[in-house]
This record gives C-alpha cells, structure tokens and sequence, in this order.
C-alpha cells in the first residue's frame, strides 16, 4: 500500500516539502500568536552568531 505522502517516484522529496510548509506555518503562527517571544529568540540567536564570529576572529588572530 502506497504512503499518502509519496508519489511513488521520489517519496522523500515529498515528505520534506510536507515538513518545510508545516515549520513555516508554525513560524508564522508563533510571530502572530507571540510577537515579543519571537523578537526575543531572534535576538538571541544574533547575539550567538556574533559571539561565535568575535570568537573565531579572535582564534584566527591568535594564529597570526
């Protein structure tokens, strides 16, 4: 029997633009639902980014 979710010639790549269009659609509904709560995590997530970039630029300037 046949997955819903295949089309029988690459079942994979259906299932993952299932899942894709699933997490977009809880990432539109959180913002909504929870705009502050989602400011706050994408501000953390910078704040990481930039901590890990000082990081490495600290790393590689030792090498030097």
């Amino acid at each position: 029997m046949a997955c819903l979710l295949t089309d029988g010639r690459n079942g994979a790549s259906v299932l993952k633009k299932v899942l894709t269009w699933v997490a977009v659609a809880f990432v539109v509904f959180y913002v909504i639902q929870r705009p502050e709560d989602a400011a706050g995590i994408v501000r953390s997530a910078g704040s990481a980014m930039g901590d890990a970039a000082q990081s490495l630029s600290a790393f590689v300037g030792s090498l030097v």
